[in-house]
């Protein structure tokens, strides 16, 4: 099972956290290669400026995930960290660890420079 991390930020708006989230799900399984129906489970964190929504609750309707476990959680409030920020988790089987195309988006790509 292979785990696809990736981030992009987002206003406090639930239009724009959902739009984002979306966008970032939809990244993660163009350049992997993926379909809704190969993912075991999502974990979304998000910085506590965003709070005007759940991440996970638009990406479940986009892409009709109902049996796909979501969970949204804060990260951690670290000085001097990136604001305004979603980072997510995609669990699936059909792809190993090595194989994994992590994606950072926009403001997002400071978190991991080295990909």
């Amino acid at each position: 099972m292979g785990v696809i991390r990736g981030a992009i930020c987002a206003e406090n708006t639930q239009q724009d956290i959902s739009a984002k989230s979306v966008e970032l799900i939809e990244t993660i399984f163009r350049v992997n290669n993926l379909s809704p129906c190969d993912i075991e489970a999502v974990i979304f964190s998000a910085t506590a400026d965003l709070d005007a929504c759940y991440p996970a609750k638009a990406v479940r309707n986009r892409f009709n995930m109902p049996n796909v476990a979501f969970m949204c959680l804060a990260e951690m409030s670290v000085k001097s960290s990136l604001d305004h920020c979603l980072r997510v988790s995609v669990f699936c089987a059909k792809i190993q660890q090595n194989d994994c195309r992590h994606c950072y988006i926009g403001k997002a790509k400071c978190l991991r420079q080295d990909l």
